[in-house]
């Protein structure tokens, strides 16, 4: 059994009203992405009109933000009288484009201009006072616009305006109880404000004022507000599935030269860009800039006219987010190798020194998907603090949860399933503690993990290229509008190949009655023995289509899946070891000198007890919740091991079948054997056994130890005695049948064990130990 990592949550059946039937029958919708769009609000034909046909004529006014029409008046002002502006960002993907755009409309009318990206590490977010001190003393700025922040930047704001500079601030950010003594403040949910849709990114609010200012619907910044809005991954929603949909039109033709050469660079083309291109490709260079240097570098490589500039910078992004992913995959591992150390709690808190802060949130993200639990990723900053990013599961507000002890942190801040802080190392204590209150108090099931919303579970008819082709009508995905998940149930596994240079991917195959659909699971290499192992398996992904050389072929992307009843895993072979549960295991021996085995393995996380203790085995599996049993060897006694089985609750088998005997291997010895060996003892009146052994064997041609084994029988029978190594002939012996030998019948039994065991292939295994485990 293995449980799923995240949390399936499928969405009820509801029924189509016979309107909206028609509807879809016109735009040539099946019943599945009917429901879909059912499901998602979508129930009217002017919403299924702006849904799969986005027009700029759906956007809102821009003036019909509070306060526009006043900060228009004001930049215009300062175009009049050649005042300097500084355009405030962020070193986001959101905050980069917001930038982008603004710099670009505000040169298109003649403002003079200078922008600036605060540098994580040294300005950190938002308005800073410092930097704001530095444009207005040394540069002689008269006014600032922020874009993707400002509403928290009472401080550095305040500071500004009193010495009359004046401030307009954009932002979307939540907004807090008091806001700052800006000039303007244009904001979706501003309180005295009644903008129709408050789920603009920053670059939507940044598109929007640029609108106001130039005028006119600005076209050529359509690439830029799609690539920040999917970046921040806001609502795909209203006016956000305009930009996004028309945005990505305009990448596909866009001659944005410092765009078109980060996408060459990410192996990116601009025919059938999708927002998956965002997501996966331009978003994380972006951002990659910012959570390691200087983001600034990419405003000049998005605005630049410079064909070789655009080249030599988008190079230089590159070259850093190869070294911000390594570093994440680095970090990565290290956490998880730091996961085994932690306590049983539903939060995970990893801290080391030299951690880099700026990917913290990534790496924290990663363990969260892994785990499936809250966690928290801590590194010490130059002050020995614990700085670090938190991601949680849906069920546990972790903002809330932290934010009535603020006492604790030296800095806080986030939203329901993300946080940052800085805290002394002392107080880390007192931070799970508090969180682990938190979940007692509200009653919280963490153990459900990040909930993921399926649309339905589809049949092998079900799955084809039109559905597949007709659910591409429903993009761009993203949150608000998620790519359809759908469920498989206990598919048939034909083939499982693992992909990539460090076999980090999976590629399977199902059977026939699936049409040999291809599944593709990325970063779960390290799965692929569970695929077969047995037990019914559920999968949940998203359908996509493959094509090359014109040939289509449906692929299925593996989103979580799990296993109900027995796996059973089969590690025979030099590899086996490699892939042992990393989790807390019972391993089972039923030789005292194989467990010797086990001393040579690091990777061991439980305990070593023999088949025969059966109490201690009891007790163990009472006092841990572990399912999981690691058979060290072959059982000499399929009993033994069968009322093992059958008494107590394994539902995870792993099979070594490690031995440094293999009886089946030597065999019994031949009747020819036994006599040649009878007659040369016979000769002898005695013989140095220890001395002269490997010159009998080698006289005789037999292997030593079938030799061994031989001679041991002969003695049991009577016909010889051994002592102190000198082997003396009985003269007189009783006659008798090898098959008396209680050590002969014993190795024929092992020998059939082991036939059994270590030659019969996984399926026959794997029936076996369903068997004895059901029964």
């Amino acid at each position: 059994m293995r449980k799923s990592t995240l949390t399936w949550k499928f969405k009820e059946e509801e029924v189509i009203d016979e309107e909206f039937s028609k509807l879809l029958e016109h735009e040539g919708l099946s019943k599945i992405s009917g429901r879909i769009l059912w499901k998602r609000e979508i129930r009217t034909a002017k919403q299924l009109e702006q849904f799969l046909h986005p027009q700029a004529s759906h956007l809102h006014d821009p003036l019909a933000f509070y306060d526009m029409e006043k900060a228009i008046q004001r930049i215009k002002k300062a175009i009049e009288k050649d005042e300097k502006i500084l355009i405030y960002g962020d070193y986001d993907a959101d905050g980069i484009t917001s930038t982008t755009i603004l710099k670009e409309a505000l040169e298109s009318i003649g403002a003079n201009i200078l922008y600036y990206l605060p540098n994580r590490f040294t300005d950190g977010y938002g308005p800073n006072k410092k930097v704001y001190q530095y444009f207005i003393e040394r540069q002689n700025v008269q006014l600032i616009i922020t874009v993707d922040n400002g509403v928290s930047g009472l401080e550095a704001i305040d500071y500004a305006q009193k010495l009359e500079v004046d401030v307009i601030v954009t932002d979307h950010h939540e907004l807090p109880q008091n806001l700052p003594n800006a000039y303007a403040i244009i904001h979706p949910k501003h309180p005295k404000g009644d903008y129709p849709f408050g789920k603009l990114a920053g670059v939507g609010v940044a598109f929007k004022l640029a609108w106001a200012l130039l005028g006119e619907f600005p076209t050529e910044f359509l690439d830029l507000v799609a690539i920040g809005t999917l970046a921040d991954l806001v609502s795909l929603t209203d006016e956000n599935r305009v930009f996004v949909s028309l945005g990505l039109k305009t990448i596909r033709n866009t001659e944005r030269i410092g765009l078109i050469e980060l996408m060459k660079v990410a192996g990116i083309k601009r025919k059938g860009f999708t927002e998956a291109q965002v997501g996966f490709g331009i978003a994380p260079r972006l951002n990659a800039l910012g959570r390691l240097k200087d983001p600034n570098l990419a405003v000049e490589l998005l605005s630049t006219f410079d064909p070789e500039e655009a080249k030599r910078l988008a190079q230089k992004i590159q070259s850093v987010n190869e070294e911000r992913k390594q570093l994440v995959e680095q970090t990565v591992e290290e956490a998880l190798e730091l996961l085994f150390e932690q306590p049983d709690s539903p939060i995970q808190i990893l801290i080391k020194s030299g951690w880099n802060p700026g990917i913290l949130g990534i790496v924290a993200s990663k363990i969260l998907n892994m785990t499936g639990k809250s966690t928290i990723i801590f590194t010490l900053d130059e002050k020995g603090n614990a700085k670090g990013s938190a991601r949680s599961v849906e069920a546990l507000n972790i903002f809330k949860a932290l934010d009535e002890h603020r006492e604790l942190f030296l800095a806080f801040g986030g939203h329901h399933m993300a946080a940052g802080m800085t805290l002394p190392v002392e107080n880390l204590e007192m931070l799970r503690k508090i969180l682990e209150k938190f979940i007692k108090r509200e009653s919280i099931d963490v153990t459900q993990g990040k909930i993921i919303k399926v649309e339905t579970i589809l049949n092998s008819t079900d799955i084809t290229i039109e559905l597949t082709e007709e659910l591409a009508r429903l993009a761009p995905f993203g949150a608000g509008n998620p790519k359809p998940v759908f469920a498989l149930e206990n598919p048939k596994i034909q083939k499982v190949n693992n992909l990539g240079n460090k076999n980090q991917h999976l590629k399977m195959k199902l059977t026939k009655d699936f049409g040999e659909l291809e599944i593709i699971s990325w970063e779960n290499g390290g799965f692929a023995k569970e695929f077969t192992s047995g037990g019914k398996l559920s999968l949940i992904g998203e359908l996509g289509i493959n094509e090359w050389n014109g040939r289509k072929k449906i692929q299925y992307f593996l989103t979580d899946f799990a296993i109900d009843g027995i796996q059973f895993f089969d590690l025979r072979g030099k590899q086996g070891i490699q892939f042992l549960p990393k989790e807390k295991s019972l391993f089972l021996a039923c030789k005292k000198e194989n467990l010797k085995i086990l001393s040579d393995i690091e990777s061991i996380e439980g305990d070593v007890l023999l088949i025969s203790e059966k109490e201690k085995i009891t007790t163990w599996k009472q006092e841990n919740k572990s399912g999981n049993l690691v058979l060290v060897d072959v059982p000499e006694n399929s009993e033994e091991l069968r009322e093992i089985l059958q008494n107590l609750s394994f539902h995870r088998i792993f099979f070594l079948g490690m031995s440094k005997e293999e009886a089946y291997i030597i065999g019994m010895g031949k009747r020819e054997q036994f006599s040649a060996l009878f007659q040369f003892i016979r000769q002898q009146e005695s013989l140095n056994i220890r001395k002269e052994f490997q010159k009998v064997a080698q006289y005789l041609k037999i292997p030593v130890k079938l030799l061994i084994f031989m001679i041991k029988v002969f003695e049991e029978l009577g016909f010889l005695t051994i002592t102190d190594g000198v082997l003396e002939v009985i003269k007189k012996p009783q006659n008798h049948k090898l098959t008396e030998s209680v050590l002969y019948q014993k190795r024929k039994r092992q020998i059939k064990q082991e036939m059994f065991f270590l030659l019969s292939n996984q399926e026959t295994l794997q029936k076996w130990f369903e068997r004895e485990t059901m029964d």
